[in-house]
C-alpha cells in the first residue's frame, strides 16, 4: 500500500474519486490523512495501558512492565481483547433489534415479506406449533432474544442449531462455546479491566468464544432475520456509484447497519399522499441512496425497492463526497460507519441530520429514538422535517454532481440462497467447477474500507491479483463498495480474471467478484462454506478457501477475524490489529491458531504477496483434498 502523505489526499483505488475529492472546497477524511500521518508506536504495537491513573503506561525493552506490573504480552491480550467485546456487543445490538422488529411484526400482524425465510428459521430452531406466521414470527423472535439474554455460564442453544456439527464439536473439545452473547460481552469488558486478568492466553481463548457469537447471532442470524421482514436478495444488476444520485427529487442519505429501523419510513415515502407532499414542494418525490453497509443491505433487496431505493453510491469512505454533491438533502443515520466528519458539511449545505439509534447520536443531529410502537407519528415528523429541509435549501446551496461515476451494471442481489437457486438448487455445479480446477478455490475479501494507507487500495490489488489465478472472490461489507465502484463486479471484469475463471465467467454471464452485500453478510459466506463442506463431508478448515479483511478498520472487523479463526479459517490483514509488541499474542493469532481451530492470521500489506500466500494455502487445500 503506498501512502502519499505529501498529497492533498490520500490515494484511492477509485482514480475519479479520487479527482473529485481532491478538488472539493472542503476537508474530508481523504484530506486529514496528511494531518494525522504521525502514528504512535506504542498503540500501533499495542504496549500502551491507559487503564489506571499510574498511566498511560508504555512498555519498552527498558521499561518491560507498567507501574502495576503488567508486561506487554497481558497488556495486548487486554487491549485485543476488549477491542473484540465492543466490536461483538455492536453486532449483538444489532441482532438484538433485529429480532425485536420481528417480534413486534408478529404481535401487531405487520408485513412478512418472505414467509420462506420465516419457516426456514422455524426449521432450524425446531420450532413447531405456531397458528399463524404472526405467531411464528414471535416465536423465531423469542428463541433469539432468550438466548441473547441468557448469563455468560449458561450456553445458548441456538449455537448447535444453527453452526456446522463437526465446528461444534471442535469447540466443545476446546471448551469455547459461547454463553449469553450479552453476558460474554460483559464477561470480557470485566476482566480487561485494571488488575484483573493477566493471563494472555486465557483472554486470547475468550476472543474465540467472542467470535463464535459474533459470528453466529450477530452476522449469521440478522441476515436470516431481515430475510423475515424485508424479503430474500434476488441476483439482478443495479447501478452504483455517484451516477445513482437523481437532483430532482428529495435525496435521503442512509447510513449504518440496521435496515429494519426505517423500513417504516421506506414504506410510506412511495404512498400517494407523501409523494404529492413531494411535488408540491417542487420535487418528484423521495429517493433513498445508499452509503455504508445499509445502503449494500438495501441494494441486496433491491429487486423489493425498485421505486424509492436509487442505488448504492459508495462506501463509508466516500460519504463526505456524496454529501459534497449538493443534491442531498438529509441524512438518516442508526448506526456506525456515520463518520464525525459529516457533521462539518451538513451543517455548510444546510442538510438535515436525523438519527434513529442514540449509540450512533450525533453531535448536530435531531435524535428520533425508533419506537415500533410511535413508529407512524415519528414517521410523519421524519418526514415533514426532510421536506421543510429540501424547501430550505434547494436552489441556494451549490451543486457539485458526479454523474459519470460509477457504472450502471453491477451484478447484485447475490446471497447464500438466490447463489444457489442460480446454480440450480444446488452447490455441486460450484464444486465441479473447483474439482476440475476451473475455478481454483474462493477467496472470502470481506469487512471495511480504510484511508490511512489508501482508499481501497490493497482491497482493490488483491482482488485483482486473485481472480487473475482463477480464485473467484465474494465479498460482504464496505470493501464491496469500492470493489463495485471500480467495475469488478460488472460481467466485463471477467476480462480480468485467469482463463480458466474468465471462461466460467462468460460462459455463466457473471463477474469474477460476487457482492454479498453489508458487513453482516460475512456470515451468508459462512453459511455457503458449511453447505459446500457439508456436502463434500470435510470440516471448514479443508475447504480450498481463504479470507482476507485487507483494509480492516474497527472494533466489529476485529471480532468478525475472531469468528473466521474460530471457523478454523485462514485470515489475511494488510496491517497487524495492534498485537506486535506481544510475541506470545503474535505467536498464538499467527501460528499456535492452526493446531487449535485450524486458522490463522496472516499480515501483509502488498496485494501480490499477500496473493501469493493464499494462493499457496489454496493449492495446500487441494493437494490434501486430492483435486
Amino acid at each position: 500500500m503506498n501512502a502519499c502523505y505529501n498529497c492533498n489526499t490520500c490515494p484511492s483505488a477509485d482514480k475519479p474519486m479520487e479527482e473529485y475529492i481532491r478538488h472539493l472546497p472542503r476537508e474530508t477524511s481523504h484530506h486529514r490523512v496528511a494531518t494525522q500521518k504521525t502514528k504512535c508506536g506504542f498503540g500501533l504495537q499495542g504496549v500502551c495501558c491507559r487503564l489506571c491513573a499510574n498511566g498511560p503506561c508504555r512498555i519498552t525493552p527498558d521499561a518491560p512492565r507498567g507501574i502495576c506490573g503488567a508486561n506487554a504480552d497481558t497488556i495486548v491480550a487486554r487491549n485485543f481483547t476488549r477491542a473484540v467485546a465492543a466490536g461483538s456487543g455492536c453486532y449483538i445490538h444489532i441482532v438484538e433489534n433485529t429480532a425485536r422488529q420481528l417480534k413486534n411484526t408478529g404481535l401487531s400482524k405487520g408485513k412478512i415479506r418472505s414467509e420462506k425465510a420465516l419457516d426456514h428459521l422455524a426449521d432450524l430452531f425446531g420450532i413447531t406449533g405456531a397458528t399463524d406466521k404472526w405467531d411464528l414470527a414471535v416465536k423465531v423472535a423469542d428463541a433469539v432474544l432468550s438466548d441473547l439474554y441468557r448469563p455468560e455460564y449458561e450456553p445458548m442453544e441456538l449455537v448447535e442449531k444453527l453452526a456446522y456439527a463437526p465446528r461444534v464439536k471442535r469447540w466443545k473439545e476446546l471448551g469455547i462455546m459461547p454463553g449469553g452473547a450479552k453476558g460474554e460481552v460483559f464477561n470480557n469488558v470485566v476482566k480487561t479491566s485494571t488488575n484483573l486478568s493477566s493471563d494472555p492466553v486465557e483472554m486470547m481463548t475468550s476472543c474465540l468464544r467472542l467470535g463464535i457469537s459474533t459470528g453466529v447471532y450477530g452476522l449469521m442470524l440478522t441476515n436470516l432475520l431481515n430475510d423475515v421482514v424485508l424479503g430474500d436478495p434476488e441476483i439482478r444488476m443495479a447501478p452504483v456509484g455517484m451516477n445513482v444520485i437523481d437532483p430532482d427529487y428529495i435525496n435521503i442519505l442512509i447510513t449504518g447497519h440496521q435496515h429494519s429501523l426505517f423500513t417504516y419510513i421506506q414504506d410510506r415515502l412511495t404512498d400517494e399522499d407523501v409523494v404529492a407532499k413531494a411535488k408540491a414542494a417542487g420535487a418528484k418525490g423521495f429517493k433513498l441512496v445508499g452509503c455504508t453497509c445499509v445502503g449494500q443491505d438495501l441494494q441486496l433487496r433491491g429487486a423489493h425497492y425498485t421505486e424509492i431505493f436509487d442505488g448504492h453510491a459508495g462506501n463509508n469512505y466516500i460519504s463526505e463526497a456524496v454529501l459534497s454533491c449538493g443534491a442531498i438533502d438529509a441524512v438518516l443515520s442508526e448506526f456506525n460507519c456515520t463518520l464525525p466528519g459529516i457533521e462539518p458539511i451538513c451543517d455548510e449545505l444546510k442538510i438535515k441530520q436525523i438519527c434513529l439509534d442514540v449509540v450512533a447520536k450525533k453531535a448536530n443531529a435531531e435524535y428520533i429514538p425508533y419506537n415500533f410502537a410511535t413508529r407512524e407519528a415519528d414517521g410523519e415528523k421524519i418526514i415533514d422535517e426532510i421536506i421543510d429541509a429540501y424547501k430550505e435549501r434547494r436552489g441556494k446551496v451549490p451543486m457539485n454532481l458526479f454523474p459519470d461515476h460509477g457504472n450502471k451494471n453491477t451484478l447484485t442481489g447475490v446471497s447464500e440462497g438466490s447463489l444457489k437457486a442460480f446454480l440450480g438448487g444446488s452447490w455441486k455445479p460450484l464444486i465441479d467447477l473447483i474439482v476440475s480446477g476451473k475455478i481454483k478455490g474462493i477467496a472470502g475479501v470481506v469487512g471495511c474500507s480504510s484511508v490511512a494507507y489508501g482508499h481501497d487500495t490493497l482491497t482493490v490489488e488483491l482482488t485483482k491479483e486473485l481472480i487473475k489465478r482463477d480464485i473467484i472472490v465474494l465479498t460482504a461489507g464496505c470493501s464491496s463498495g469500492g470493489l463495485e465502484n471500480v467495475g469488478l463486479m460488472t460481467p466485463e471484469a471477467a476480462e480480468l480474471a485467469g482463463p480458466n475463471l474468465k471462461a466460467v465467467c462468460k460462459e455463466l454471464g457473471i463477474p469474477p467478484v460476487l457482492n454479498f452485500g453489508p458487513c453482516l453478510a460475512i456470515g451468508r459466506l459462512e453459511i455457503v462454506a458449511t453447505e459446500i463442506a457439508a456436502e463434500l463431508g470435510v470440516d471448514l478448515p479443508q475447504l480450498p478457501l481463504v479470507l482476507s479483511a485487507a483494509q480492516w478498520l474497527e472494533e466489529q472487523a476485529i471480532a468478525d477475524g475472531a469468528f473466521a479463526l474460530a471457523l478454523g479459517l485462514p485470515l489475511h490483514l494488510g496491517v497487524p490489529p495492534f498485537m506486535t509488541g506481544s510475541k506470545l499474542v503474535t505467536r498464538i493469532l499467527t501460528e499456535d491458531m492452526v493446531s487449535l481451530t485450524g486458522g490463522k492470521v496472516i499480515i501483509d500489506p502488498n496485494g501480490v504477496s499477500a496473493a501469493d500466500k493464499l494462493e499457496a494455502i489454496i493449492e495446500e487445500k487441494r493437494k490434501a483434498l486430492n483435486i
